[in-house]
């Protein structure tokens, strides 16, 4: 590595986690060298069932899967991306070798960005603890970052893009591009405004863990202490709290659902389902939240609690190009609770985001604006 791109990625590590100040502390855990990443041991752990989209028809997915909320991994659904040779490494980092990318952000909530050439050397290379992480949602905003989107298209169960009603500019950020080495990874979350998502994977592998909604928030958290100052990284997650949750004394009740997810896989996963993900190696992906027909009376119940001018210029729009969502909305009583936790933000949750709340407070627009990390999915 050269000196310069040395010093962008010193300057952008100190921007992203400025507690980690002194170099040495980005490895102090050892993780490079005692944390397990081999493919074998989470494959015998795996226990989400395979849909193969060819065979499986956009109707019977809904009702055998998005209707109960039931998180599957989608085979055979992205053979026609061109992501599927074009997203390689050496090809990213030639054809957007000077285009920037989100990796993290400071503590004044602004993002911290790195050109692509630099993060794939920085791929290459690290033996951070928790490595920085490419967690983009602006990419499909750039001039020359948004050919992005001509590699790839959403799999044939999620087309429905209710907020995509809102316009561009006003709707919640709902996709990304993510790309990180080993250890880096998505903390123990949930997605936001009742969102579902979905995770495709082009490069590498990742591992997931999942909980139902009704899993309690501090039985799944790091205990205070543990992973020192990479408490709420995923490295740390299947550290300390993933021994507790094997243990027989682990609640049936909150029993995981646990995935390896090997390139050309796609994770669903459900509006509510706490999820931490681990990348094993060096990985490629792009993930997008979304609200369709099944989810939309929960979705709007979140949005109208959590984002009410959204909800506002949402309904309008739907009373004029889907009066049919509009009356279910009528209908929705959001002086009851939904059942399905959530994260509120609209700033930059998903599939791969460290940050969450319950449905008890229902808005982490409601909260500080606290500096919000992509050390991750």
């Amino acid at each position: 590595m050269d000196r310069r791109t040395s010093k962008r990625i010193k300057e952008a590590k100190l921007k992203a986690r400025p507690e980690l100040s002194d170099s040495q502390a980005w490895y102090r855990l050892g993780y490079f060298d005692n944390f397990d990443i081999s493919l074998d041991t989470v494959e015998l752990c795996d226990n989400v069932e395979r849909v193969d989209t060819s065979k499986v028809s956009p109707e019977e997915f809904v009702e055998r899967y998005e209707q109960h909320y039931t998180p599957v991994v989608l085979t055979n659904d992205q053979a026609d991306w061109q992501a599927s040779y074009k997203w390689t490494m050496e090809r990213l980092a030639k054809k957007y070798r000077n285009q920037k990318f989100k990796c993290g952000e400071d503590d004044d909530g602004f993002s911290v960005k790195l050109k692509m050439k630099y993060f794939v050397e920085y791929m290459k290379s690290s033996e951070d603890d928790s490595p920085l992480y490419i967690f983009d949602s602006s990419f499909g905003d750039h001039l020359k970052r948004k050919r992005l989107l001509e590699d790839y298209t959403a799999p044939r169960y999620f087309n429905e893009d209710l907020f995509g009603f809102t316009g561009e500019r006003k709707r919640p950020p709902y996709r990304w591009i993510v790309m990180g080495p080993a250890r880096s990874g998505t903390g123990i979350h949930i997605d936001p405004l009742g969102t579902s998502a979905w995770n495709a994977l082009v490069r590498g592998h990742k591992r997931w863990c999942l909980f139902p909604t009704i899993t309690p928030k501090d039985m799944l958290k790091a205990k205070p202490g543990e992973g020192w100052k990479n408490r709420d990284e995923a490295v740390t997650w299947f550290t300390y709290v993933y021994p507790r949750v094997k243990d027989p004394s682990w609640p049936k009740e909150y029993a995981p659902l646990e995935i390896l997810q090997k390139p050309g896989e796609t994770v669903f996963v459900p509006g509510g389902w706490w999820h931490v993900v681990v990348n094993l190696d060096n990985t490629i992906a792009v993930t997008q939240n979304f609200c369709s027909t099944t989810n939309f009376p929960i979705v709007w119940h979140k949005t109208v609690r959590g984002r009410p001018k959204l909800s506002k210029k949402w309904y309008r729009e739907l009373k004029k190009s889907r009066p049919d969502l509009a009356a279910v909305a009528d209908k929705v009583d959001l002086s009851q609770p939904t059942g399905i936790n959530s994260d509120s933000s609209s700033s930059g949750s998903s599939s791969s985001s460290s940050d969450s709340s319950s449905d008890s407070s229902d808005s982490e627009d409601s909260r500080p604006k606290s500096k919000k990390r992509y050390t991750q999915n």
